[in-house]
């Protein structure tokens, strides 16, 4: 079960203000350009068997994001939080729909690299190419103290291995 995030401690570190829905539990901001997002964490057991939760991001006004210092740094505020209090994986999967996916595995993937405590944590990307040869990412991050470590990127890299097995 997730332990439930410091919304004071994560706006002490976020660039924008946040806020926090107490229906679903995800995270909400405005940017200076007026997207609204939403960040939150959600219960995965479909690929991974030890405690994980699918980190969703999403633009809730479908407004055109400009590259924005601001949102990186408030999203790893809220991830930096989720860590914290929680020593679960994360699993990131970029959305598909407007065939934009790759540009969020590489955003996300350079986000991460300026984390400034990545080398407490072990990240691993991959994808999966679909039969119709679209292409999704999928990433996980987990802290290095995990005691399913070597366990969990095992079993990721198995998964991703079977969904890459293309039936014949």
């Amino acid at each position: 079960m997730m332990k439930s995030l410091s919304l004071e401690l994560i706006n002490k570190g976020s660039a924008y203000s946040v806020t926090r829905d107490e229906r679903d539990g995800f995270f909400h901001f405005f940017t200076d350009n007026g997207v609204h997002y939403s960040v939150g964490f959600l219960e995965e057991d479909a690929l991974l068997s030890k405690e994980a939760y699918q980190l969703i991001i999403a633009n809730l006004n479908n407004r055109k994001s400009m590259r924005d210092r601001k949102v990186r740094d408030t999203i790893v505020s809220i991830v930096d939080e989720f860590f914290n209090r929680n020593n679960a994986t994360l699993l990131y999967i970029c959305e598909t729909g407007d065939n934009k996916q790759g540009m969020r595995s590489r955003l996300f993937e350079y986000w991460f690299s300026t984390y400034n405590r990545k080398a407490f944590f072990t990240t691993l990307s991959s994808s999966v190419i679909e039969s119709d040869g679209t292409i999704n990412y999928a990433a996980i991050i987990l802290r290095n103290d995990n005691p399913y470590l070597t366990e969990i990127i095992t079993e990721f890299s198995a998964s991703i291995q079977i969904l890459n097995q293309k039936p014949e």
